[in-house]
């Protein structure tokens, strides 16, 4: 039998915009993409996601409902993705499914993303790989960020660069050189777009600021920007991950007890805060990179880019595409990646990164 090289990568992030579902191809040297979709969540089950977020009644089953959906569409996903390639089921090696993360707290010992692989498996015939974080959580790492692997593996050029994952949180991944014997580094810094996203829906009902329109319209305001970045979070040293059970509503609106200011101010605080923590992040443990890739929805916020790239002056900051991955397909392309080194019995966690006790296969199968 010929073994297939075709492996599908799925992705929520915690921004919940949606599914990215790619195809991707490891037969060569470098790993190729071939297709991707994007599938918006119905309007229900994100919101059934996003509380899930927070302790409320029931909440087992209802993480059990919001499983099965979500497993549900993202076979819809798969359908549409292997539609647009025009392959069949059969010609998958395996999917890669992350599942949505709705708790993060890896120094007590778990993460529980949301997910249903053994229905995805059913519905689309296809072997499933989940469960990705849990093994480095056991081998006492952060279980997060788990894409610097992958970045080393498709963004690594002759020079130092940082790639920049900007989601609902943001992550650094601080390349060296090609060749070079020093470790890959990687870490949470931050907020990306969970709070400007939050602050949006509140404000004017838009589930994200587009293109960091509402920002522009707004101006810093120096008072709030110095007590969100005075976070205790932001001044540990790697490895460290964090999530919404961190930075939240809640979070926010402790930063905004007796400030007085226009929405659309507060609004370019925290678009400005957000390239903040990210620039001082690079300085502080990549200050060799050369340029600066960023994926993620991020990477399409204009006043964010803007504000990152005079942060970062002199050094180029850029989309991902410009290394020839679209900035949306990063994280599912990822997920397609550990699927793969799963499958062919490869560790895939850094422990320079997560901190875990050494390399770990991660995963778990789920067969068709």
């Amino acid at each position: 039998m010929t073994v297939s090289h075709l492996y599908v990568g799925l992705m929520t992030g915690t921004s919940l915009d949606g599914i990215d579902a790619v195809l991707a191809d490891f037969a060569g040297e470098r790993p190729r993409l071939c297709a991707h979709v994007h599938r918006t969540l119905a309007g229900d089950l994100r919101l059934a996601l996003h509380e899930l977020n927070f302790s409320s009644a029931d909440e087992l089953h209802r993480a059990a409902i919001a499983g099965q959906q979500l497993a549900q569409a993202y076979a819809a996903a798969v359908a549409e993705l292997l539609r647009a390639a025009a392959i069949g089921p059969a010609e998958i090696r395996a999917i890669g499914a992350h599942g949505q993360t709705v708790r993060h707290r890896p120094e007590a010992g778990y993460t529980i993303q949301v997910n249903a692989p053994a229905t995805l498996a059913e519905l689309t015939g296809i072997d499933v790989v989940a469960d990705f974080r849990s093994r480095d959580i056991a081998a006492g790492g952060q279980g997060a960020p788990l894409a610097p692997a992958f970045h080393a593996a498709v963004f690594q050029s002759a020079l130092p660069r940082a790639v920049v994952n900007i989601g609902g949180i943001s992550n650094v991944t601080a390349l060296p050189a090609a060749g070079s014997r020093s470790p890959v580094l990687g870490f949470d810094c931050g907020p990306g777009n969970v709070l400007i996203d939050a602050w949006a829906s509140q404000h004017i009902g838009e589930p994200l600021d587009r293109d960091g329109r509402w920002a522009a319209c707004g101006r810093v305001d120096a008072g709030l920007l110095a007590e969100l970045l005075a976070e205790p979070y932001f001044a540990l040293p790697p490895p460290k991950s964090t999530g919404r059970d961190l930075f939240n509503r809640h979070w926010l609106q402790g930063k905004l007890q007796g400030v007085r200011l226009d929405a659309r101010d507060v609004q370019a605080t925290l678009t400005e805060f957000t390239a903040s923590v990210i620039a001082t992040a690079i300085e502080r443990w990549q200050p060799t990179a050369a340029d600066i890739l960023v994926c993620g929805g991020g990477a399409f916020n204009t006043t964010l880019m803007q504000a990152l790239r005079s942060h970062c002056s002199p050094r180029p900051v850029a989309g991902s595409d410009t290394a020839g991955v679209r900035p949306e397909q990063v994280e599912a392309f990822a997920f397609a990646w550990l699927a793969r080194e799963f499958v062919a019995g490869h560790p895939s966690n850094l422990p320079e990164v997560t901190g875990a006790r050494g390399k770990r296969r991660l995963g778990a199968l789920y067969p068709r």
